[in-house]
């Protein structure tokens, strides 16, 4: 759903860039209380697992293609904050290095594809796990369906703002009607992707989902007919290190990237396909870096199609990790400057 130049008007788009900058802002405060030494270390890799992801793209129906939006998976693993700030991340490296979404579009596809679906998917997700049974199963469950509706949302989004700032004159209903309709079967396969990869974590690591905390009710014991908490029980030794689960997806997201994306389905993605099938893409313009090393995914130079893609993965994972990773290293150096600056009182 990566919206290029010329799909919406200039003024909106940069209207766009001001709620997304003011979404930024909000999120660089509530990502200080949610960077604390379980999440600081993930959330550089959550970004550059979900870059490697967006390159394998699945057939979702006849001629059309879709892959992983993140804001659904990045909210669960590392908060919602962080999650919006992790979905920027991606799309920053994704539109300079790669040519993918266009420049002056950025503001829209952080407000579509960061925001719209962090915000419902996290609200759908707390209120499910609040009513389900307690347990790791209902995290899993809970991230399913919070992913699920958060593709189409996002598609309903992208459509009300193309109705206040489209270039090209389409009828509304039609827009919608293509754009939820194939986001939905997309959402499926979000969905999919989120539940697998938020219940490998859980079963490792469940501290490190910032999403299942909290979750595990005290064990009750009946006592003379009455429901009394039970001692806690020692301690459980979690399963892996958070050393090991980050070196795993790193791993993981460099195989995807370099090895399977080769594989990934050369159709056109949902956004693409209404926008060729309805005529929204006349007036789309030239991507500024289109004559960037690494535009559409492949290494300028490298013949071999496999080699050239895969590099350009690797590269793109790469660059994702470090960018993420020292932003949100400086975000929690700010959080614990904070925490440890001594107040007006101590003064």
């Amino acid at each position: 759903m990566h919206v290029p130049d010329g799909f919406i008007n200039a003024p909106v788009s940069a209207a766009a860039g001001v709620v997304a900058v003011g979404a930024l802002a909000v999120s660089l405060r509530g990502a200080r209380r949610e960077l604390d030494e379980r999440a600081a270390p993930l959330a550089g890799l959550v970004a550059a697992f979900i870059f490697a992801v967006q390159m394998l793209n699945f057939p979702v129906a006849a001629g059309t293609s879709g892959h992983l939006l993140g804001g659904a998976l990045a909210a669960i693993l590392v908060g919602p904050y962080t999650g919006v700030l992790c979905i920027a991340v991606v799309l920053l490296m994704q539109g300079i290095l790669f040519a993918d979404g266009g420049l002056t579009a950025l503001g829209v596809n952080i407000t579509v594809m960061g925001v719209v679906t962090v915000v419902v998917a996290y609200a759908l997700f707390r209120g499910l796990v609040l009513v389900l049974p307690r347990t790791r199963r209902s995290v899993t469950v809970a991230s399913f369906v919070a992913a699920l509706v958060s593709v189409p949302a996002a598609a309903a989004a992208f459509t009300l703002v193309y109705a206040v700032g489209g270039t090209t004159d389409v009828p509304l209903g039609k827009v919608l009607t293509a754009m939820v309709g194939v986001h939905t079967l997309i959402g499926i396969g979000e969905a999919a992707i989120t539940m697998l990869t938020v219940g490998a974590v859980v079963a490792v690591r469940p501290d490190l989902v910032y999403g299942a905390r909290g979750l595990s009710a005290p064990l009750k014991l009946r006592v003379n007919g009455e429901l009394v908490d039970a001692a806690p029980a020692a301690e459980v030794t979690p399963a892996g290190s958070p050393k090991k689960v980050w070196i795993g997806g790193v791993v993981a997201a460099l195989v995807l990237a370099g090895f399977v994306s080769f594989y990934a389905s050369a159709s056109p993605d949902g956004l693409e396909k209404v926008a060729a099938d309805k005529g929204i893409d006349k007036n789309v313009e030239e991507h500024a870096a289109a004559d960037s090393p690494l535009a559409d995914y492949g290494v300028k130079g490298v013949e071999t199609a496999r080699l050239s893609g895969g590099l350009a993965g690797v590269i793109g994972v790469g660059a994702t990790l470090a960018v993420g990773t020292g932003a949100f290293w400086v975000i929690r150096r700010r959080r614990a400057a904070s925490a440890t600056a001594p107040t007006a009182a101590q003064v």
